[in-house]
Order: structure tokens, then sequence, then C-alpha cells
């Protein structure tokens, strides 16, 4: 198990580490976040979102960021329309809280059968999937000077 030591206690620690280091090559600390503990939403996913989501999870509590999650599920409910959809509670969550994460959602092979992934999107209205890539300082890496965005469509029309 990863939760018994070994690697991911070794790679939980690196990634705290590398988690600070980036804040603090950015921006002052302080204007990353008061300190103030905030409320996030989390969808842990299915698959291996749980076990990614709650890693994360281990890495902001480690990196002491101040967050507390507020965890929803986002399995499908039938509407009054017949159609399945997001449930309302999930969306409340997200538009109470302004910030989410979310872990990998499958989506059912064949027709009939929306995305979830999708669906979050276009509730949300997240057009656009902002990647930036940048080089750190003291990180060697196959190129250097690296500063790209990618930006991707994200609602498929």
């Amino acid at each position: 198990s990863w939760d018994d030591g070994g690697l991911f206690v070794f790679s939980l620690k690196m990634a705290s580490q590398f988690f600070k280091k980036v804040v603090a090559s950015r921006v002052p600390l302080a204007r990353c976040y008061s300190g103030e503990m905030r409320k996030a939403t989390i969808i842990p996913g299915d698959g291996i979102g749980p076990e990614i989501s709650a890693a994360v999870q281990k890495i902001f509590a480690a990196a002491n960021v101040p967050v507390e999650w507020e965890s929803v599920d986002v399995t499908p409910v039938r509407g009054p329309d017949g159609k399945f959809g997001i449930p309302q509670e999930a969306i409340d969550s997200m538009n109470r809280n302004k910030v989410g994460l979310k872990g990998p959602l499958m989506t059912p092979v064949g027709k009939g059968h929306r995305s979830l992934n999708l669906a979050l999107r276009k509730e949300f209205n997240l057009y656009a999937n902002v990647r930036p890539c940048r080089s750190l300082e003291g990180y060697q890496t196959l190129y250097d000077d690296v500063d790209v965005i990618t930006i991707r469509e994200n609602t498929e029309g």
C-alpha cells in the first residue's frame, strides 16, 4: 500500500518541498494565501480518482495549505426531463466555494452517454484549459528557460 511508507512517503515529502519552492519562487507566500482556512470542493472521481484525490489532499496538508475540503459526489442523477446530469449538491458546492479540484471521471463508451467531464465544463463555463509551463530555478531539466502556455478549447463546440 502507498499509505504505509516507502515510495509514497518519499514522494509526498518531495512534492511538499517542490510545492513550497514553487510558491516561494513566484509570489511572496503572504500573497498566495492569507493563512486563513479556505473551503474548496473536491470531486474524487472514479476509477483511480479517489486514490489520486487522497494523495493530493495529503500533499496540500504536508505543504500546510490552509484548505478544508468539501467532498461531493457527481454520480449522475435523473432530472425532471429524464436526462441524467450532475447532482445539484455538487453544483451548489462549487458555486459556494469558488474553488474546486476534480479527480478523473470515466465516460462510458457508446452512444447516449454524456461525458461528466464535459457536463462539468459546460456547467461552470470552463471553456479553456490553460497550462503554463515554466522552468524553475534549481531544477535541472532537458530544456532551459522554458516559458510556454498551452491553451486548449475545452467544451468541444
